[in-house]
C-alpha cells in the first residue's frame, strides 16, 4: 500500500479544494509510503496475492473517486456481496495503514517543530516559549499575577468512558513503531543497539497484522481502570513532573518573590471506575479497586526510583561531606556494608519506611520491598521532607548537579502524585440521588415521601439534616438494593480520603444538575459517609459539590441555581470549609444533542460569563471542568484555541478538561506528545488568565446580542431536523451504526442512559460516533448554515457584522474553524451511501435532503463570512491528513454498509458483526476524534 499520485484534494460530494505544499509535506509521504509498503508486503505474505491484488485494487480506485475519474457506485461494487473471508483482511489492512498514518503524522509534527526551531524562527504560538514572551511584553505586576494563580489548576481528566479501540498490544507495538521511525527522523538507520531500522519496522508490523484489533469480549471496568493508568508509565510520571518544575522556574524568575506555583499547577483526574451515571458495573469494590490500583502506580514508580537512586549516589563519607541532616536520617539503617554510604543509608531508610506505607494503605505490594522495621510515612509530606533532606545535603555540599537529576524528579513527583496518584471524581445522575434520598428520609422517618414536595421545602428539610451530625442510617438498616449500592460506593471513596489523602477523591459530580436540592442531595450522602460536617466550629469538607450544567436549559439557569445554594448556610459552609473554592461542571456532549452545535456553543460561553459574575457576587473562587469530549460535537477541537476562546474571568489560573476515547492516546501516549499536548494546556490557561484575550471591549455586549439571535435561530433549525421530524429517530437508527455501537467493546457502559429510543436518553457517544462513522458529522455543524443565512438575509451590512466578529472575536472564530473541521471530515457523497440502508424511501429522502441542503449551506455561508474558499485555510496539519489519508478511509465506509446491509437482513455469519466492528474501530482510528 504506497501514498496515492499527486493531486489537489477534490472529494465527492464536496465543495471544497485543498492544496497541500509538496515541499513541506513530502517528508511525511515518503514515510507513509515506506510504512504502506511494508503493509502491503505483509499482506502479501500472510495471506497471499488475491487479497493484496483487492487492497490495492480498493487503494487506486479511492484516489480515482478523489480525482472524480470513477463514481463512487463503482468502488461500492467492488465490495457488493463479497465473500465475508476476503473483506475481514481488507478491512485490517486499511485499519491498519490508519494507524500507521497516525504515526507518520506525529513523526512530521515533530519534524516540522524541528524544522522552525533550526529556522530561529520565533516559538508557536500554543507553546510555552511563545506565551512567556507575550507576558514578557505585558509587563505585567508581579503581585497581581500572584493573585491570579492562586491556587492554580490545570487537570486533564481521563475518563471512564473511552471509545479508544485499541488494545493494549496494539498500543504498545504502535509505539515500538514511532519510536523507530523517530530514529528515522534523525537520520539513524540502525537502532541503539545496532538493528536495522527497516527490518525491526516489518517485524513490529507484522506483529501488528498478527494481532486481533478487536476483542471478543465487553471490556470490563477493571480493564477501563488498567487502560487509563497505562498513560502514567507511557508518559505521565516522567512528563508532568518535568512540566511542572519548567513552569515554577520560569513564572518565578519572571516575577522573583512571589512563590508562584508552590503547588503543582499540573495534577491529572480520573473518572474511570468513580463514574456511575448510567452505569449499573461501578460499585464500591470498583471504587476501591480504582484508588488502590492508582496508588499502587505511585508507589510502584516511587519504589523504581529510590532503588536507582540508591545505586547512582554512591559517595563516600570519606570523600563528601554531608549535612547533619542527612546524618541523622541514615543513622536509621545500620547496615555495616554501607557504612561509609550515608546517601545510600539514608535512601535505604526512605524505602524502607515506603515498604511500610505501602503494606499499610495497598491491597497488593509492589516489587523492591524493604523491611528494615521502620515505621510508615502518614503522608507525602513526610516523605518529601526525607527526600528534601537528601537534596539540601547534596545542594550544600557542591553536588547540585545531582540533585538537579533523578532526586528532582522524584521530588516533583511525590509533590503532585502523593500517595494516590490521581484524583478519582465520583458522578451520578441527580435522579438516582433523589431515589436514594426519599428512601433513607423514609426509613429514618424523617418524611415518608420526600419525592412529593416542592423545592423550597426539600431544602429546608435537606438543609436541617446537613447541619446535623446524626445519621440517617444506623448499621441494621434494610434498604433497597440502589440504596445500599450508593452508600457503600460513598463509603469506599470516603476510604479511600482517608487511606490516601483528601486529593484522592477531590470531588463529587451531580449529573443532570437541575436545582439547590439537587445540589444538597449528594451533600447528604457525603455527610451519611463522614465526608461533609458543618455542624461544628471546624467544618470539614474535603470532597466538593459540583453541579453538572448539561441541557442548554439548565446551562441559562445555572448561575441562579448556584447563587441559590450559596443562601443556604450549611452549603455556603461547606463551600467555606474549602477555603471558597466551588468548582462548576459544564456539558459539552449532551447541550450539543439538546440543541445542536451553535446553540450549545453559545450556552455555554453565556452560562460561563453569568458564573464569574455569580462568583464576584459571591466571593467564591470559581473553577469551572469542562465536559469536553474528543469530537467538535462533543466540544472538542484544538485544547490552545478552546480556552483562549472562553469569556473573560472564566479560567482564573484554574481549568480541569475532561479527556476522552481515541484523543488520549493521541495526545499522552508517549513523552514527547504528551509534554507538547499538556503544554499548551498551561500556555493557554496563562495566557487567559493573565492576557486580555476577548478582544472585543466596547462592543461586547452588541456581540453578544447578536450571538443570541444566531444562537435561536440555529436552535430552531436543529430541533425541526432532531426533535420534530415525524421518523427521525427511525432514520438515524437505520442510516448509521449506532445499534451496532453497542457490540462494539470499547466500554463497560451501556449506550442509552435508560431502555429507550428517545434521543434524550441515548449518551452522546455514541450519538456523535454513529453520525462520524456515516461521515455525516450531523452535531458538529447543523443549524449553522441556516442561523446565519437568515440572521444575514441578504442584508451586506449584517454578514460585515458576522465577518468582523469573525476577525475579532476569538470564541467566534474558533466556533467557525471547528465547525470547519468537521465540514472537511464530512462526506455527503458516502452519508448517501448509508442513507439507502433506511428501508422508508420517502423518509430516506425526506431526512437526507434536508441533511444535504443544510450541508450545502453551512459550508457556503463559512466562506462568506470567513472570505475563505478553502475550509481547512487555518488548519494545514488537518488538511495535510484529510490529503493523504481520506481515500484510504474510503474502503471502509463502504466495506461497512455492505456488511450493515447483510447483517440487518438477517445473515448470521459471526465474521459479519466481526468485520463491521473492525470497519468502526478502523474509522474511529482514522478520524481520531470520531466520539
Amino acid at each position: 500500500m504506497a501514498d496515492g499520485p499527486d493531486t489537489a484534494l477534490a472529494p465527492m460530494g464536496s465543495v471544497y479544494r485543498t492544496q497541500v505544499g509538496r515541499e513541506a509535506t513530502e517528508p511525511m509521504r515518503e514515510d507513509i509510503r515506506l510504512l504502506g509498503a511494508i503493509l502491503g508486503d505483509t499482506v502479501r505474505d500472510q495471506n497471499g496475492d488475491g487479497v493484496f491484488d483487492l487492497v490495492e485494487r480498493a487503494r487506486v480506485e479511492s484516489f480515482r473517486v478523489r480525482r472524480s475519474e470513477i463514481d463512487r457506485a463503482e468502488l461500492a461494487g467492488l465490495f457488493r456481496d463479497i465473500d465475508v473471508h476476503q473483506a475481514i483482511p481488507v478491512i485490517r489492512a486499511f485499519t491498519h495503514f490508519a494507524l500507521l498514518a497516525n504515526v507518520a503524522e506525529d513523526i512530521h509534527r515533530e519534524r516540522r517543530r524541528a524544522v522552525h526551531e533550526a529556522a530561529g524562527e520565533p516559538p508557536q504560538d500554543s507553546s510555552l516559549a511563545a506565551t512567556y514572551r507575550k507576558l514578557d511584553h505585558a509587563q505585567l505586576d508581579a503581585g497581581a499575577v500572584a493573585d491570579a494563580l492562586t491556587g492554580a489548576l490545570v487537570s486533564p481528566v481521563i475518563t471512564a468512558h473511552p471509545t479508544e479501540t485499541r488494545r493494549r498490544t496494539v498500543f504498545d507495538t504502535q509505539h515500538h513503531i514511532t519510536e523507530l521511525m523517530r530514529l528515522r527522523l534523525h537520520g539513524q538507520t540502525r537502532t541503539d543497539n545496532g538493528r536495522d531500522i527497516e527490518t525491526e519496522l516489518r517485524r513490529h508490523i507484522l506483529t501488528l497484522w498478527q494481532t486481533a484489533l478487536v476483542r471478543l469480549s465487553r471490556l470490563k471496568i477493571s480493564d477501563e481502570i488498567e487502560t487509563g493508568l497505562r498513560y502514567y508509565p507511557a508518559a505521565f510520571l516522567d512528563v508532568i513532573p518535568r512540566v511542572n518544575a519548567e513552569v515554577r522556574t520560569a513564572l518565578q524568575e519572571r516575577f522573583p518573590g512571589t512563590a508562584l506555583l508552590a503547588e503543582p499547577i499540573l495534577r491529572p483526574g480520573s473518572w474511570i471506575g468513580g463514574d456511575r451515571d448510567g452505569n449499573p458495573n461501578v460499585t464500591a469494590d470498583v471504587v476501591r479497586l480504582a484508588t488502590g490500583r492508582a496508588a499502587f502506580t505511585a508507589f510502584a514508580h516511587y519504589f523504581g526510583e529510590i532503588t536507582a537512586l540508591e545505586e547512582e549516589l554512591s559517595m563516600s563519607a570519606r570523600l563528601v561531606r554531608v549535612s547533619a541532616g542527612l546524618e541523622a536520617l541514615a543513622d536509621a539503617c545500620a547496615e555495616p556494608a554501607r557504612s561509609d554510604e550515608p546517601y545510600r543509608r539514608a535512601l535505604r531508610v526512605v524505602h524502607a519506611r515506603l515498604t511500610a506505607t505501602a503494606a499499610r494503605v495497598l491491597d497488593r505490594q509492589p516489587e523492591h520491598e524493604l523491611d528494615l522495621g521502620l515505621p510508615a510515612y502518614d503522608t507525602p509530606a513526610q516523605l518529601l521532607e526525607d527526600l528534601d533532606v537528601v537534596d539540601e545535603s547534596l545542594r550544600a555540599n557542591g553536588s547540585a548537579v545531582l540533585a538537579d537529576d533523578r532526586l528532582a524528579r522524584l521530588r516533583e513527583a511525590v509533590r503532585v502524585f502523593g500517595f494516590h496518584l490521581s484524583g478519582l471524581d465520583m458522578r451520578q445522575n441527580s435522579e438516582v440521588h433523589e431515589q436514594v434520598i426519599a428512601e433513607l428520609l423514609a426509613w429514618a422517618g424523617v418524611h415518608p415521601d420526600y419525592a412529593s414536595l416542592p423545592e423550597d421545602e426539600r431544602v429546608t428539610l435537606l438543609a436541617k439534616e446537613i447541619g446535623t451530625r446524626r445519621p440517617l442510617i444506623g448499621p441494621g438498616a434494610d434498604l433497597s438494593e440502589l440504596a445500599a449500592k450508593e452508600l457503600g460506593i460513598v463509603a469506599a471513596a470516603a476510604r479511600a480520603v482517608q487511606v490516601f489523602g483528601r486529593e484522592a477523591v477531590p470531588n463529587y459530580i451531580i449529573s443532570m444538575c437541575q436545582s439547590v436540592s439537587d445540589m444538597l442531595e449528594a451533600a447528604v450522602l457525603l455527610k451519611e459517609a463522614g465526608l461533609l460536617d458543618v455542624s461544628g466550629a471546624q467544618p470539614y469538607a474535603p470532597v466538593g459539590i459540583v453541579p453538572l450544567f448539561e441541557t442548554i436549559d439548565d446551562l441559562q439557569r445555572g448561575s441562579s441555581i448556584l447563587e441559590a445554594a450559596l443562601d443556604v448556610p450549611v452549603y455556603a459552609a461547606a463551600v467555606a470549609a474549602r477555603n471558597g473554592h466551588q468548582e462548576v461542571m459544564l456539558g459539552y456532549s449532551d447541550s450539543n444533542k439538546d440543541g445542536g452545535y451553535l446553540a450549545a456553543n453559545w450556552a455555554l460561553y453565556r452560562a460561563e460569563l453569568e458564573l464569574v459574575e455569580s462568583a464576584r457576587k459571591t466571593g467564591i473562587r470559581l473553577r469551572l471542568f469542562h465536559g469536553r469530549g474528543g469530537t467538535v460535537g462533543r466540544g472538542g477541537g484544538p485544547s490552545y484555541d478552546a480556552i483562549l476562546a472562553q469569556p473573560p474571568g472564566a479560567v482564573k489560573g484554574s481549568l480541569r478538561i475532561t479527556e476522552q476515547g481515541e484523543v488520549i492516546a493521541a495526545k499522552y501516549a508517549e513523552p514527547r506528545i504528551a509534554h507538547r499536548n499538556l503544554e499548551t494546556l498551561l500556555a493557554a490557561t496563562l495566557e487567559s488568565t493573565l492576557l486580555d484575550t476577548e478582544g472585543l471591549g466596547d462592543l461586547a455586549d452588541s456581540a453578544y446580542a447578536v450571538l443570541d439571535d444566531l444562537a435561536a435561530r440555529a436552535q430552531r433549525a436543529y430541533a425541526e431536523l432532531v426533535h420534530e421530524t415525524p421518523g427521525f429517530v427511525e432514520y438515524f437508527k437505520e442510516s448509521t451504526p449506532v445499534s451496532e455501537i453497542g457490540a462494539l467493546n470499547i466500554g463497560s457502559r451501556p449506550t442509552s442512559r435508560k431502555p429507550t429510543t428517545a434521543i434524550s436518553d441515548l449518551r452522546a457517544i455514541p450519538w456523535v460516533l454513529a453520525w462520524s462513522q456515516s461521515r455525516v458529522m450531523l452535531p458538529g455543524w447543523y443549524g449553522t448554515g441556516a442561523a446565519f443565512e437568515q440572521y444575514v438575509g441578504g442584508d451586506d451590512a449584517k454578514l460585515e457584522v458576522l465577518r468582523d466578529l469573525y476577525r475579532r472575536w476569538p470564541f467566534f472564530r474558533t466556533v467557525l474553524s471547528n465547525m470547519a473541521q468537521v465540514l472537511a471530515k464530512s462526506d455527503l457523497g458516502l452519508a448517501a451511501r448509508y442513507s439507502e440502508l433506511v428501508a422508508d424511501e420517502d423518509l430516506r429522502a425526506r431526512v437526507f435532503d434536508k441533511i444535504a441542503a443544510e450541508h450545502e449551506r453551512t459550508v457556503r455561508m463559512h466562506g462568506l463570512v470567513t472570505g475563505q474558499d478553502d475550509l481547512l485555510a487555518d488548519n494545514p496539519a488537518l488538511a495535510r491528513s484529510v490529503f493523504n489519508r481520506f481515500p484510504y478511509l474510503e474502503p471502509l465506509n463502504h466495506l461497512q454498509v455492505e456488511l450493515l446491509r447483510r447483517f440487518r437482513s438477517g445473515e448470521q455469519d459471526e465474521l459479519v458483526q466481526r468485520g463491521i466492528l473492525l470497519t468502526m474501530s478502523g474509522l474511529a482510528s482514522a478520524l481520531r476524534n470520531s466520539g
